[in-house]
């Protein structure tokens, strides 16, 4: 019992990370109907940009809120040079020039920063475990979920209560209507794509706390893909969610079925339970569901 809890507590700290970097997947889907196939690489340019202003002597925490800002830039830019002409074309279209992009941003993080593991130093957070009662837990994971939850909390907010996070909601909702009430589509899109690079550039910083940054770092941002799939491609409160149950079911498999299946059960687990998932429920637990009549 005592393992079980310890993993489950783990996993669900996990999972608030996951979270996060989901949110930048339902933002792009929910704004432009685009799946983003870039998504892991703005997890892993997030962990170094952190890492960079970590060893210039910056705090941690201000750190993410430099990322965060470099974020904004990075997130507008992109959707400026790279997507803003695409606008009405095909779906399959903007899809395939995030994957090109994908490419392109892992081809210049690796001219800069090379493929060697690099791990914060010092420490961010303590070595030290914490115990509750019988239960041990890592002081990185219970730091990182501290900091995800704010973050998600101050997003939330941000679509309920600000005239822009309304605004990209209006658009989301119905495009035709927040068009004709003088909302700016290229903002809207271009805003989801900034957001879309903090949250999953602070996912990446916090992943990259636990387990040092390299170049897999961008495979664990695709990892997330399962929880946005669970949730609903177009549901925020279903990204986290889904990205706490992804996170508990990762953490059990490696826990209780590496011993019987080695290789990695763990990063399989989340896509073979997304495949079943979907059989029974196709658009996730809050998703749309798109009624035709023909």
């Amino acid at each position: 019992m005592e393992l079980f809890l310890m993993t489950l507590i783990t996993g669900i700290m996990v999972g608030g990370i996951y979270a996060l970097v989901a949110l930048g997947w339902v933002l792009i889907y929910k704004c432009s109907g685009v799946l983003n196939l870039a998504m892991g690489e703005l997890t892993l340019i997030g962990a170094y940009v952190t890492l960079t202003f970590y060893e210039m002597g910056i705090p941690f925490v201000l750190a993410v809120v430099c990322t965060l800002l470099v974020g904004v830039i990075l997130g507008y830019l992109t959707e400026r040079i790279f997507l803003d002409k695409l606008i009405g074309e095909p779906i399959l279209t903007v899809i395939m020039v995030t994957v090109g992009l994908s490419f392109f941003f892992k081809g210049v993080i690796v001219f800069i920063f090379g493929t060697d593991t690099h791990v914060f130093q010092p420490p961010v957070f303590p070595l030290n475990p914490i115990k509750m009662g019988f239960i041990t837990i890592s002081s990185v994971y219970l730091w990182s979920f501290i900091l995800s939850l704010v973050l998600l909390i101050m997003f939330v907010a941000f679509f309920k209560f600000t005239r822009w996070g309304l605004s990209m909601q209006a658009t989301a909702d119905d495009e035709t209507a927040a068009l004709s009430l003088g909302i700016s589509a290229r903002f809207v899109y271009a805003a989801a794509w900034a957001i879309a690079f903090m949250s999953a550039g602070v996912g990446g910083a916090l992943l990259g706390n636990i387990n040092g940054i390299n170049i897999s770092v961008g495979y664990l941002g695709l990892l997330v893909l399962p929880a946005v799939v669970l949730g609903g491609l177009n549901s925020v409160p279903g990204a986290i969610v889904g990205g706490i149950i992804i996170g508990v079911l990762q953490n059990l498999s490696g826990t209780y079925l590496d011993q019987y299946f080695p290789g990695g059960v763990k990063e399989v687990m989340p896509f073979a339970f997304m495949t079943v998932f979907l059989l029974f429920k196709p658009y996730g637990l809050w998703g749309w569901e798109r009624i035709e009549r023909v």
